[in-house]
Formats: C-alpha cells, sequence, structure tokens
C-alpha cells in the first residue's frame, strides 16, 4: 500500500484504535493536518498546546488507552512540555506527535527549530525523532506499545516535515520486538507467599493503596482483599477511587494533607501493605519516622521503586494483573480467621476516625468548602468524573468528595501542575460522554489555562466547572502565613478579573455565589444548565487545609488546626 508520511501516521493511529487527537497546526505539520482534512480523522482543536496534551491526558487517565496530541516543532511542542512532564510524573500513557523542521535543517537552528527529543528525554518514557519514513510504522508501533506496556508513561515522536511529504511502500508491523524491554514481569510466587505470612502474623495491618491499582485495572482483585481481610486502608491521592470511600475501613488519604486516622495508623502498624505506591515525599514526610513500627510489603511493578524511599521487608516486584490474584488464592484458606484477628484494631482505627473527621469552620456569613462539596455531591452519582487543578481546592476534594469507583478522580499528583485542570475535564467528557464531568479548581487555576473555555463552547463539550474563589493563590498562602510570618509576598490576587465575564466571553454561561443561603440553588442552575456552565463560589481567603504536616516533620506531628469547628 503506498502513501506518504502523513497518511502513514493517520492509518498507525486507525489500527491503534485511536479515536480523537487533540492538537494545534503550524508549519511543520501541515502535511499531516491536510491529511487530517481529507480523512476528517476526529480532532479538537485546543487554545494551546498545553490544553492539548492535559486534555489527552485526561482521556487517558478515565480510559485507560493512550492519549493522543499533535503539535508542531519549535514553540508549538515546547508548549506541550508542562502537559509530559505532568503525565510522566503520574505513570499515564499518552503518545504525543510532533513536527521538526526538514531534515536537512536540523541542527542549524531553524526557524522554529528545538531539540524536542533532548528536552523531553528525562520527561518521557521513550522517545524517538524519525527521519526515514520508512521507519515510521515501526516508531509508532512501538510508541503506542511503550506507553500502555508495563508501568505505562508519555512517548514522544516527532517527525521531520520532510517525511511527512515522502511516500513509500507502508506495511504495518504486528508485533513488538524491543531487545531488553520487559513488559509484563512476572515475579515470584514465594514472594507473594511471603506476603501472604505476613500478614498471617500481623495483628495491626494497614493497606495503603496507590496509582497503581488504578492504572492496573486491579482495583476489584484489591477489594476481594479489603472484604476478606477487613483491614484499614488509606489512600494517596493517586490511589483515591481504588477502593470505595464508603468502605467502612477507609480512614482517607494518607500523609501531608491526610487525615487525622491515616496518618497515626501508618505510624502504629505494625504492617504496611503497599500496592502500587511509590512513597512520594507528600506521602512519607519525615522518612526517617514513617511507619517506624511496621514490617514493609511492598508490591510494585517497577523495581526501580522498591526499595526507592522506603525499605522494603518484603517486595513483589511484578505487574499488579499477576500478583493480586496470586495474592487473593493465596488469602483465600484463612476465611474470616485474620478479619477477626484484626477486629480490635480496626475498631481503634475508627475510633481515631471519628474523633478527628475532615472538616472546614462552620460559618453563618460564608460558605464553607465543606460545605460546597456536599452540596456538589448530591448532584454526582458513581460514574461522575471529578477533576482538579492544584491546590487548597484540590486536597479539600480528596478529602470531602466521595469515590466509589477507580478512574473517576483526575488530578495532577507528582507534578502539581496548575492549569490543568480545565482541559483534562474536557478530555476527560470528550472520553465518557455519558459521565457527568465536575472540575473544582482555584481562581489562580483556572486563569492558567483559562482560553480552554472557548474550546468547550466550540464543541459543546459539557462541563461544569466549579470555582473555589477565595482572592488568594490559596495553598501559597497558607504557607505563608502558617511559616513565613504572615508574609503573603504575590500571593493575593483579589484584582483578577470576573471570571463569570471571562468565561462568558468565550461562550461558556457562569454565575456568582458568596452566600450560604444562595448556594443550593446555584449549585442546581450550574447542573440544569445545557452544556458547559461556571459557578463561582466565594469561600474566606484564610480557610486553611488540615491537618497539615509541615514540611520535614513525621506523619504524627499534625497541625489538626479547625476541624469539626
Amino acid at each position: 500500500m503506498n502513501m506518504t508520511g502523513a497518511q502513514a501516521v493517520l492509518e498507525c493511529l486507525k489500527r491503534e484504535g485511536v479515536d480523537v487527537v487533540f492538537g494545534y497546526p503550524g508549519g511543520a505539520v501541515l502535511t499531516l493536518y491536510d491529511e487530517l482534512y481529507k480523512s476528517q480523522f476526529p480532532h479538537i482543536l485546543t487554545g494551546h498546546e498545553q490544553g492539548a496534551v492535559h486534555a489527552a491526558d485526561g482521556y487517558a487517565r478515565v480510559t485507560g488507552r493512550p492519549g493522543v496530541c499533535f503539535a508542531t516543532s519549535g514553540p508549538g511542542v515546547c508548549n506541550m512540555v508542562t502537559g509530559i512532564a505532568t503525565a510522566n510524573m503520574d505513570s499515564i500513557p499518552l503518545v504525543i506527535i510532533s513536527g521538526q523542521v526538514a531534515t536537512p535543517l536540523i541542527g542549524r537552528d531553524s526557524f522554529q527549530e528545538a531539540d524536542i527529543s533532548g528536552i523531553t528525554t528525562p520527561i518521557t518514557k521513550h522517545n524517538y525523532l524519525v527521519k526515514d519514513v520508512h521507519e515510521l510504522p515501526r516508531v509508532l508501533k512501538e510508541a503506542f506499545y511503550i506507553a500502555t506496556t508495563g508501568r505505562p508513561g508519555p512517548v514522544l515522536v516527532d517527525i521531520a516535515k520532510d517525511v511527512f511529504d515522502t511516500p513509500f511502500e507502508f506495511s504495518y508491523p504486528e508485533e513488538v520486538h524491543l531487545r531488553g524491554y520487559c513488559s509484563c514481569p512476572d515475579g515470584h510466587k514465594a514472594d507473594v507467599d511471603k506476603a501472604v505470612e505476613a500478614l498471617v502474623e500481623a495483628r495491626r495491618p494497614v493497606l495503603i493503596t496507590g496509582g497503581g491499582i488504578v492504572l492496573s485495572d486491579m482495583a476489584e482483585p484489591l477489594r476481594a482483599v479489603v472484604r476478606q481481610l477487613q483491614i484499614p486502608v488509606v489512600t494517596t491521592l493517586m490511589g483515591k477511587g481504588s477502593v470505595p470511600d464508603d468502605y467502612e475501613g477507609h480512614l482517607g488519604m494518607v500523609g501531608m494533607h491526610g487525615s487525622y486516622a491515616a496518618n497515626l495508623a501508618v505510624t502504629r502498624c505494625d504492617l504496611l501493605l503497599a500496592v502500587g505506591v511509590r512513597f512520594d515525599d507528600r506521602v512519607t514526610g519525615d522518612v526517617t519516622q514513617f511507619a517506624p513500627l511496621a514490617k514493609v510489603v511492598h508490591f510494585d511493578i517497577d523495581k526501580v521503586e522498591i526499595n526507592k524511599i522506603v525499605h522494603a521487608d518484603i517486595s513483589v516486584h511484578a505487574d499488579l494483573r499477576w500478583s493480586l490474584p496470586l495474592l487473593c488464592d493465596g488469602l483465600k484458606p484463612y476465611g474470616d480467621t485474620l478479619a477477626k484477628q484484626y477486629e480490635s484494631w480496626l475498631k481503634d482505627v475508627l475510633n481515631l476516625k471519628a474523633s478527628h473527621p475532615f472538616g472546614t469552620r462552620n460559618l453563618d456569613d460564608a460558605i464553607s468548602p465543606q460545605r460546597l462539596f456536599e452540596v456538589v455531591q448530591r448532584w454526582t452519582d458513581d460514574e461522575t468524573v471529578v477533576v482538579t487543578d492544584v491546590g487548597q481546592h484540590q486536597m479539600w476534594t480528596a478529602q470531602f468528595f466521595n469515590l466509589n469507583e477507580p478512574r473517576r478522580f483526575v488530578t495532577s499528583g507528582g507534578l502539581g501542575t496548575m492549569g490543568y485542570g480545565l482541559p483534562a475535564a474536557m478530555g476527560a467528557k470528550i472520553a465518557c460522554p455519558k459521565a457527568k464531568v465536575v472540575l473544582f479548581t482555584g481562581d489562580g487555576s483556572i486563569m492558567m489555562n483559562c482560553q480552554e473555555f472557548a474550546t468547550l463552547h466550540k464543541y459543546g463539550i459539557d462541563v461544569k466547572v466549579v470555582v473555589l474563589h477565595n482572592k488568594v493563590l490559596g495553598m501559597v498562602n497558607q504557607w505563608q502565613r502558617m511559616f513565613y510570618k504572615g508574609h503573603c509576598s504575590q500571593s493575593i490576587i483579589a484584582d483578577n478579573p470576573d471570571l463569570t465575564a471571562v468565561a462568558a466571553s468565550m461562550g461558556v454561561p457562569g454565575e456568582h455565589v458568596c452566600l450560604p443561603d444562595k448556594l443550593d440553588e446555584a449549585v442546581a442552575r450550574l447542573f440544569e444548565t445545557d452544556g458547559p456552565a461556571l459557578l463561582d463560589v466565594s469561600i474566606p481567603p484564610d480557610e486553611n487545609v488540615y491537618p497539615m504536616v509541615p514540611g520535614g516533620k513525621g506523619l504524627e506531628q499534625m497541625v489538626l488546626g479547625g476541624e469539626g469547628q
């Protein structure tokens, strides 16, 4: 089959089952976009390249399929660097296809030239520079395979402009052969047996669930373990939804803004069963004080993560799709014996949970974040996708918004990217058109990619946007007030534009609410609006996220603040 490089790119996408691409055209990809025009391949034109890569990321997180985005050379794909790093930190499968200057011009500081392969080497799982059209089918086949197998991640394919124009005999490989690449490692059953033995010996175990459970679609086997053992569960930010929030023994998020019960349970447990967790510093606090009494059992697909931060007494290095079913099988002979063994421990941690629940101040004349989440929750169901930006609102969402299914919580965890939320919500809605998609964002974050309101309007993408508007860069301001003598340097943004006017100027209707007795009706109008809409909610500028573990402290050294007041 004879075709050009540009035609081959689109044919490869079809062979890989790609149903939509997010992107922005430019000089180096004009031939590709011309073929896109001819074939009518589904494409979402975002307002900015960063919006395209975040949208592809949101699409990938809720589907498990790779998100795909296009950009031109130089400034085009450089605008995607933040989004590529975001996906890389959270192990999200993306295939980024960028144009490069023509082969004879590479390395000559040509117009709109950038060494994007070099720039992104530290923040991609792998990348390619294609200068020979005959390599294109193999490279794209490998790109999708690498992005989606093993520990997922972003793969960038940079294609010289002349490659798009060059005709060749197209043949798409059926298999991938990558020397030295092990995509789905099976571990040693003996290690799983050791994990079972450790659970049998334990009296105060805690299960910590991470994003690996969501990425591997292994929530159900893990839930089977939880149902049998009735083990206390804590979650990382990325693991939210892997175990239902309404499970009685779910103690909430662990770490810097984790719950009182979760942090103390990890500190006091005698066994920490960590599944798909990389022990980020926001989870551990002072690592020398993390789970000091516990034997640590660590299940992870990536050998690099084992013993990198927290020493594992028992490690199961394998794909969770292999190891978790074995763990389930190994525990079955014990029936409910272990649940009875852990019964008094579970009672102790549930008392901790009851004594210090998550909470924000009860306010008569202002809307509290907790009340806002409670009202919005009434309009959602288990299929609702909740997306956040980064900051205080992100932590409050994790604390207050109950989710019972995986792939329904979309947030930037490792990189903490402000501006992520709006385009990611857009990608999530395109991926799940029948689900409600709600974005919680702040008045700082929303300004960073607010141009995507125009994309929502243009394509009729029904995302409900809730802004927690406190006129400050919330988390920065909280740290400044607590640890920098109240020096609120450049964190007050009271002069931000009217967000309802910003959204309306791009075709998205908005409403502002500041009084508690008006909140219920305003939220109702938000969800009853056809298509995308915004609700701008005033909250107090001095509201803090609690608990809080100060930097460098152990998990038990929480600042509890005003919980339950």
